[in-house]
């Protein structure tokens, strides 16, 4: 039987503030929890209806396992349509970024993303292309955010994030910094190199003035129609793609 207790912990990790508090965040949907079952994470507990059981990988003898009703579950799934399962894991310890991470590849940095959804997005896409870490402004939104963590599809669970001071990191880094601006060269006559840094910025203002003054190389997205901008996960994929194809040439 579901506790109140359970329920009002669960229901507190929509917020990031107890996010911190308790060290967990809510991982939902039988592909996202499966994922995380086989990483690295180290997953708390997982609430289940009975349905889904054969779908769930093995869960470790460790993890505290719930059965619930469906009625039950309703009251802690954050879906509107909910798959039965939902898991909470263990927020883990943020890594000293180190220069192997970031030299001879290319890295993703993230300049005040809001949006959970573009988070989750890019995680994702980020993954697809074989990014291995993104590097993101303390502003940006939280990537265990459950809108975050849902949008990455599990994705998540194998993508390094880390929140630093990015003014402080990107001083100190020997390596190109390119950044998504409007008056910028054409993404598709850049030289990337063999590494380099790619910020993105904020939704609606774009990279900061203070980061803007760090870029290296300035590249644009060629606007061929009449679209005011580009949504920043859609232009974080144009991005990865295009690396991607020239690392291939």
């Amino acid at each position: 039987m579901l506790s109140k207790a359970q329920i009002t912990l669960i229901s507190s990790l929509q917020n990031k503030k107890f996010r911190k508090q308790h060290g967990l965040f809510i991982v939902e949907g039988i592909k996202s929890v499966n994922e995380f079952l086989s990483s690295s994470y180290q997953v708390d507990s997982i609430f289940y209806t009975e349905d889904v059981l054969a779908k769930v990988g093995k869960i470790s003898g460790k993890i505290k396992s719930y059965v619930l009703t469906e009625n039950e579950f309703q009251k802690i799934s954050g879906l509107k349509s909910p798959q039965g399962i939902l898991a909470l894991v263990h927020i883990p310890e943020q890594k000293e970024l180190q220069v192997q991470d970031y030299k001879n590849q290319h890295t993703l940095v993230l300049d005040d993303i809001q949006d959970p959804g573009n988070l989750g997005t890019i995680i994702r896409t980020a993954e697809w292309f074989g990014f291995q870490q993104i590097i993101c402004s303390i502003g940006t939104v939280d990537a265990y955010n459950p809108k975050v963590v849902q949008a990455t599809m599990g994705s998540l669970s194998r993508i390094q994030i880390h929140y630093i001071d990015l003014k402080a990191f990107i001083k100190e880094v020997k390596i190109p910094v390119y950044g998504a601006l409007l008056d910028g060269d054409s993404i598709y006559e850049t030289d990337w190199t063999h590494e380099g840094l790619i910020i993105l910025g904020n939704e609606g203002n774009g990279i900061s003035e203070e980061i803007i003054e760090l870029v290296d190389q300035p590249v644009t997205i060629p606007r061929i129609g009449e679209a005011e901008s580009l949504n920043v996960a859609v232009a974080t994929t144009i991005f990865c793609s295009e690396i991607a194809r020239t690392k291939k040439l």
